[in-house]
């Protein structure tokens, strides 16, 4: 039996199959994967994430924390430096052994497909409920208060796991928004991201994941000693997420996911009553298309190898956490060229 009978305009529900997790990232087959791996011409290899504790002393999400490193314990006793022998010996193993708190959301990340869902009549009954992507429902697949033993949240569906189970690895294509506008703050929609695809030459394919370098992260990089809140919300291109057209494109172009290095890839609406949405392309690619959305990577560096090799495309590993159960996933890309 089906969860939804309607199902969202313009959407993607049921197109890779009812119980289908994956949504785009099904673009991604073993053909995609053999053609991405030719982008491996000279064997440099890039990382594209920030340290995970930037921000830092910057706010961008007052509900996100940064990362908390502890030792593990046995009792009381917390292992760092300590010594597992008790023989008077010179020789004998000194053992230290950490654990962390962190919000999976806080620095380079993936959303997973259950982290924005929507109000929407999918049984058809003039009632709308909460449901998520596919048709997924909240209470039922993203469950929370301890739901799953001793877990306060648990994405039973749509979990950011799925993203390693079938890791994320293809073909990743750079466009360079620095090149293009350079540092300050311009809002992209589909008329002008295709302008900029044109003059830098960029070739999509199927299944790519499109990788957006607006200078965001590397200005809180800069600034981690010199906050400057008021200047970094002026930096970067954002898309904007009311443009319809550009909705129509990224649904057309059958990208797998889209990769940025700014926070939330978008233009968040800062008044909430303008628009029934806050994040209007979180909305469409996340709810309706299964589109993974990733924020805060890090870019400089492969940005000035593929400008000096006068490329623009890469392959890219990017697998979530295989961590049951989470809705967003920090990580750890890779570039290699």
């Amino acid at each position: 039996m089906t969860r939804w009978v309607n199902r969202p305009e313009g959407s993607n529900w049921g197109d890779f199959g009812l119980e289908d997790q994956l949504g785009t990232l099904n673009y991604i087959g073993d053909e995609q994967r053999l053609s991405a791996a030719k982008e491996i011409r000279e064997g440099r290899a890039f990382c594209l994430s920030l340290p995970l504790d930037l921000p830092g002393e910057l706010t961008l999400n007052p509900r996100r924390k940064p990362p908390r490193l502890g030792p593990t314990y046995l009792g009381d006793t917390p292992y760092i430096n300590y010594p597992l022998s008790n023989v008077d010996s010179q020789l004998h193993d000194v053992l230290s052994d950490d654990q962390v708190l962190l919000s999976t959301q806080y620095s380079t990340q993936w959303d997973s497909l259950a982290h924005v869902g929507a109000l929407f009549d999918a049984d058809g009954d003039g009632v709308s409920e909460r449901c998520y992507y596919n048709g997924f429902r909240a209470d039922t697949d993203i469950v929370g208060a301890g739901v799953e033993g001793n877990h306060a949240s648990y994405a039973r569906k749509l979990s950011a796991s799925e993203m390693a189970k079938k890791p994320v690895q293809g073909r990743g294509v750079f466009i360079d928004f620095v090149q293009a506008f350079g540092s300050e703050r311009v809002i992209v929609g589909r008329e002008l991201l295709e302008k900029v695809i044109r003059e830098q030459n960029v070739k999509l394919r199927r299944g790519d994941i499109l990788m957006l370098r607006t200078g965001y992260s590397e200005a809180l990089w800069d600034m981690q000693e010199n906050p400057d809140p008021e200047r970094l919300e002026r930096t970067g291109a954002v898309l904007d997420g009311t443009d319809s057209a550009l909705h129509t494109w990224i649904s057309e172009s059958q990208i797998s996911a889209i990769a940025a290095d700014n926070y939330a890839v978008e233009n968040p609406h800062s008044d909430p009553t303008t628009c029934c949405l806050r994040l209007p392309l979180h909305h469409h690619c996340l709810f309706k298309l299964g589109l993974p959305l990733a924020e805060l990577w890090y870019f400089r560096d492969l940005a000035a190898a593929l400008t000096a090799s006068k490329r623009n495309s890469v392959f890219l590993t990017a697998p979530a956490l295989y961590l049951p159960g989470a809705i967003g996933s920090p990580l750890t890309p890779v570039a290699t060229i």
